[in-house]
């Protein structure tokens, strides 16, 4: 159940439920999986039975109340036996479904009330967090699971419920190409995707005036943004390819000697998983990534490349340096990383994990 993602999300549609939908096959049982959405096309697509719910526009508030309730009256409709909810505003309905004898499993993407402490704009940010973060322990530890995004989120909820875990948002085998054929180098690193501040892109370009090497920025730039960058002093060493093709990308990682995700120390980056480290991997390209407790944990733990300080341009310039002076280490961190997507971060891992709970609460 969802009142506020789309019906193609990634995590909830094309990951959790097409494997249980195609993959799950518990002893004695036929599987069934309903996906309730709001304003969405009614339809079977790769055998989950998508429904739609009336969608509230205008204010958040209205959503989070008539939306919400429009999704309590259709799984109750549906009489399912397991109801796994993705927003935190489905928490208020929770607990009537486990009233209903149903069980429940609240997936958390995302850490809330860390998330509203990075929000600038925000008033009275630490009371708000503290009310949310309250209230939504207070549930939790009355329902069946909960499901986490990443270890960090799991470590929080398992001291409220012991039936915690984290099925990561890893890569599909469709989202990621590992490139096994060999290329030459050449003498610059790559940033592709969503080109931002709060992506560290400004500490990014700085550093290029500290190196012999030109950095690759495929993605679009906001005006604003780029009338900012070019006035770095490391423009000059920067070519701004803009949106580039899957094919194009490809080919871009295959010559370059590192992939850049320096994204800024913001609670909704500290703790991510972002796909683009997977794809770097993926592609044979050491990670030049943000230094993270759980990025590290990932780059600098298997031997796949260097964290740093995103808002140290000196420190981003001696990563690139280092890679520079050392071509054999660079080549050791590419097969490490494509070693590592393809044990451990990759969907298939996860999907595992998924199918033990929902066997665990099938059978309790």
């Amino acid at each position: 159940m969802s009142s506020a993602h789309p019906d193609k999300d990634v995590r909830i549609f094309f990951k959790e439920c097409v494997s249980l939908a195609n993959n799950f096959h518990p002893a004695g049982f036929d599987v069934e999986v309903h996906l309730i959405l709001s304003g969405v096309e009614e339809r079977t697509d790769q055998n989950v039975r998508i429904h739609s719910v009336e969608h509230h526009g205008g204010s958040r508030l209205k959503r989070m109340w008539s939306t919400v309730n429009n999704v309590y009256r259709k799984a109750i409709e549906l009489d399912g036996d397991i109801y796994h909810f993705h927003d935190p505003e489905l928490l208020r309905i929770a607990l009537k479904l486990k009233r209903a004898g149903k069980k429940v499993v609240y997936d958390a993407h995302e850490d809330l009330p860390r998330q509203l402490m990075g929000k600038a704009y925000l008033k009275f940010k630490k009371q708000i967090s503290a009310f949310f973060e309250n209230y939504e322990n207070s549930v939790v530890r009355k329902l069946d699971a909960v499901i986490t995004a990443t270890p960090f989120i799991r470590d929080r909820f398992l001291k409220i419920n012991p039936q915690s875990l984290d099925v990561n948002n890893f890569p599909l085998e469709s989202e990621i190409e590992v490139i096994n054929d060999k290329a030459t180098r050449e003498n610059y690193i790559c940033f592709i995707g969503g080109i931002s501040k709060i992506r560290g892109t400004k500490e990014l370009v700085d550093a290029m005036q500290f190196v012999d090497c030109t950095l690759h920025l495929a993605g679009g730039i906001s005006e604003d943004l780029k009338q900012e960058l070019v006035q770095s002093a490391g423009w000059k060493n920067v070519k701004d390819i803009g949106f580039i093709d899957r094919k194009t990308a490809l080919e871009a990682k295959k010559k370059a000697l590192a992939g850049v995700v320096t994204f800024l120390p913001l609670p909704n980056h500290v703790n991510a998983q972002p796909n683009k480290i997977f794809e770097y991997m993926a592609s044979g390209l050491p990670v030049i990534g943000s230094h993270f407790p759980l990025w590290k944990e990932m780059i600098v733990d298997n031997h796949c490349g260097i964290c740093v300080n995103p808002e140290a341009p000196n420190e981003i310039a001696e990563a690139i340096k280092y890679l520079q002076d050392h071509p054999d280490e660079v080549e050791k961190m590419g097969e490490n990383g494509k070693r590592m997507v393809a044990e451990k971060y990759n969907w298939n891992a996860e999907e595992k994990k998924l199918f033990t709970l929902y066997e665990k609460l099938i059978y309790q």
